[in-house]
């Protein structure tokens, strides 16, 4: 059995855990941090929800984003930032479809979440927001990858590859 959760990803002076965007996860604890603010904190279980991503950014006034791993075997992730708005997508993709199979009217996986070349220009807008310059093609790379064999490292190295987690 493979991990359950979310790994919340922000930047703020104060811990992201003590923000009324967060209230909704008590309990969470901190992962890692990084320079400039950039903090990860995980709230296992595949119960709950950590709340919106888009509130996170505007109440820490800088781009957010969360992971919510299945069973290590691949990730829902929500970004937001201030001005440039929300977008979904997921890692491990494959895997993920059949999480999702089709549902009665027909939806799968590219009806939930937007393909890798659409997230990857997304994710280059989002970073460019956090004050991060980074090319599309590694983003586009991770976007498009397998489980490698646990989905929290491609979500990992999606916050590499975004400039500001590093690994």
């Amino acid at each position: 059995m493979g991990y359950w959760g979310y790994y919340v990803v922000g930047s703020s002076g104060r811990p992201l855990a003590e923000l009324d965007a967060l209230t909704a996860a008590p309990g969470m604890v901190l992962h890692t941090s990084a320079p400039d603010g950039w903090q990860v904190w995980e709230y296992p279980g595949g119960d709950g929800d950590v709340g919106t991503m888009y509130t996170l950014a505007q109440e820490s006034g800088a781009p957010a984003l969360f992971g919510y791993v299945m069973d290590s075997d691949c990730v829902a992730v929500e970004a937001a930032a201030p001005e440039s708005g929300t977008w979904t997508t997921c890692l491990a993709r494959d895997v993920m479809a059949g999480y999702l199979g089709v549902d009665g009217e027909g939806l799968g996986v590219d009806d939930y979440f937007l393909e890798p070349a659409d997230a990857a220009g997304r994710a280059v807008a989002w970073a460019a927001e956090a004050g991060r310059t980074v090319p599309v093609e590694p983003l586009l790379d991770v976007l498009s990858s397998g489980p490698d064999p646990l989905a929290e490292n491609l979500f990992f190295r999606l916050l590499d590859r975004l400039g500001v987690v590093p690994l």
